[in-house]
């Protein structure tokens, strides 16, 4: 594996977008390129990475349960949370062919979840060292950006729908980041379901926040059925029209 620190892409967006559709197409194309060890964290709550990769969570923990089993050392640790934590985290990364998995998940005492988004950024500091590439999808929505989560992020893609929503959820994740002064070193909005007619839309609105145009995904059926039918996302077909459209958007992002 490579000890240079890794290329960091986090996704965010409104909830529905089709933030973790888009998560899995680009690790496919990673995969298939097979040039880069891949780490994907799933930092949604409602942990949907797993089931679009048909991957059985039996017999591993989330950071969330992992977090309810050590709660009573957490209340005061004897040692930084990562530090007592690490073992465990080690234990419950799925390793598969291509790429490596973390669910973050969420624990049982609501309260507690401020502790993952904390805990997010010291464990991607600490396995960017040891992946090429590292993918976060974040849950709906941009309040993990208010925490600072993605500090170590070099790209942020924005993901949106066509609907006004969308649109002005993407428009106050780019102030909040620029407010709370996160430097990412690119930051791209992404048009998902998209037909051709609102793209001009999208590349205007992408202008009008200051931020680049990483292009559109059209709508697939492709994507529909296998949502529908519970089949593996990463097996979608090669000429899969949103597939082919998320191929070009990893170009346009690895070659700037």
């Amino acid at each position: 594996m490579s000890l240079k620190r890794a290329f960091t892409i986090s996704i965010s967006g409104k909830g529905g977008s089709g933030k973790t559709t888009v998560a899995v197409l680009l690790l496919k194309d990673l995969i298939e390129r097979g040039e880069r060890d891949v780490l994907i964290i799933d930092a949604d709550p409602a942990s949907n990475v797993p089931s679009a990769l048909g991957i059985d969570m039996t017999g591993k923990m989330t950071l969330g349960k992992i977090l309810d089993k050590k709660k009573r050392e957490l209340e005061s640790p004897a040692q930084p949370y990562t530090k007592l934590l690490e073992g465990e985290i080690w234990e419950n990364i799925i390793e598969h062919e291509g790429y490596d998995l973390l669910v973050m998940g969420r624990p049982q005492d609501e309260g507690c979840y401020c502790i993952i988004e904390n805990l997010a950024a010291a464990i991607i500091d600490s396995l960017a060292k040891l992946y090429d590439v590292v993918m976060i999808d974040f849950d709906a929505g941009f309040e993990h950006i208010s925490r600072r989560v993605d500090r170590a992020a070099d790209v942020l893609l924005v993901i949106t729908d066509q609907s006004k929503m969308g649109f002005e959820t993407a428009r106050r994740i780019v102030k909040l980041v620029e407010k709370i002064n996160i430097s990412f070193r690119d930051i791209y909005l992404v048009g998902n379901m998209f037909t051709e007619k609102p793209e001009k839309r999208l590349i205007d609105f992408t202008e009008e926040i200051g931020v680049k145009y990483g292009g559109t995904i059209p709508y697939d059926q492709n994507i529909a059925e296998y949502n529908l039918k519970g089949k593996r996302l990463i097996d979608i077909p090669q000429d899969s029209p949103a597939l082919k459209a998320t191929k070009k958007i990893f170009k346009r992002i690895f070659k700037e």
